[in-house]
C-alpha cells in the first residue's frame, strides 16, 4: 500500500503562503492538503478555489492538491475546486440525507477528479459502507474539524481499522493532531495517507520531517498489514 504524506497549508505561514506551497512542493511529500470551511458547517472560514488554482500553478506536476470541503453544500462547490485544480475532493458523510453523495461524486469524477468520503470523529464506519464503491479514498477525522493545533482523538482507531478491513484497497487518510507517534498508531489501524499541518510546518527541516514520517508510517502499516 501506497503511504501517501500531505501536510495541510491551514498550518503555514499564510503571509509567506507562496513560498510555503513551494516548501512543501520540495519537501519530498505527495502534495498539499486544503482545508476549505464555511463558517456553517465547522465555525470558521478559509481556502477558497482561489487559492487552489493558486496550489495548482505551484506545484510541480505529480504533486496532488487534496481539497477537503467541511461545507454544508458542497454540491455547490465541489466542481469548481476541481475546475481550480483539486486532483481530489473529500466532501463529508454527515450530510448525507441532504446530499445526493452518489451523483455529486459522478460529477467529479466526470471532471477526472478523484472523490473522498470523510467522517467526523463520532460518525460510524458504517456510515461509507453503502458508498465504497463510488469512492477513491476515506478521510476519518482525528480532531473535530474547524481548527487547526488539535490533540488527536484515539477513539477514532477502530474505525480505521473497520474501514480497512471492509475496503482493503481504498486509501484511508487520517487528518488531525498528526504527529510521528499518532500517525504510527493509525498506520497500524489501517491508514496509508496522513494529513500533517502544526507538526510538519513547523519543522525547520521540512523534508526530513517528511521522510521520517513517511519511513514510521510504512513500519507501521506493514507490519500490521503485511503490506
Amino acid at each position: 500500500m501506497t503511504i501517501r504524506i500531505l501536510p495541510s497549508l491551514l498550518a503555514a505561514d499564510l503571509a509567506r503562503l507562496g513560498e510555503e506551497i513551494d516548501r512543501a512542493a520540495r519537501s519530498g511529500a505527495d502534495g498539499l492538503h486544503l482545508d476549505v470551511m464555511d463558517g456553517h458547517f465547522v465555525p470558521n472560514l478559509s481556502f477558497s478555489p482561489a487559492t487552489a488554482a493558486l496550489c495548482r500553478r505551484r506545484l510541480a506536476a505529480g504533486l496532488e492538491l487534496n481539497a477537503h470541503l467541511m461545507m454544508t453544500n458542497p454540491e455547490r462547490y465541489a466542481e469548481r475546486f476541481a475546475e481550480a485544480g483539486a486532483d481530489t475532493v473529500q466532501f463529508h458523510l454527515e450530510l448525507r440525507d441532504a446530499l445526493n453523495v452518489r451523483a455529486l461524486a459522478a460529477d467529479l469524477h466526470a471532471r477526472k477528479a478523484r472523490v473522498g468520503l470523510a467522517l467526523n470523529p463520532e460518525t460510524p464506519a458504517e456510515a461509507a459502507f453503502p458508498y465504497l464503491d463510488c469512492a477513491d479514498e476515506l478521510l476519518c477525522m482525528t480532531v473535530h474539524p474547524g481548527y487547526g493545533g488539535q490533540a488527536f482523538i484515539a477513539d477514532v482507531l477502530p474505525k480505521v481499522r473497520a474501514l480497512r478491513e471492509r475496503a482493503p484497497a481504498l486509501d484511508i487518510m487520517v487528518d488531525g493532531g498528526v504527529n510521528a507517534e499518532t500517525a504510527a498508531l493509525a498506520a497500524e489501524a489501517g491508514a496509508n495517507a496522513f494529513v500533517a499541518g502544526s507538526f510538519l510546518f513547523a519543522q525547520e527541516d521540512l523534508a526530513a520531517a517528511v521522510a521520517g514520517l513517511r519511513a514510521r508510517c510504512a513500519e507501521a502499516f506493514a507490519r500490521a498489514w503485511g503490506r
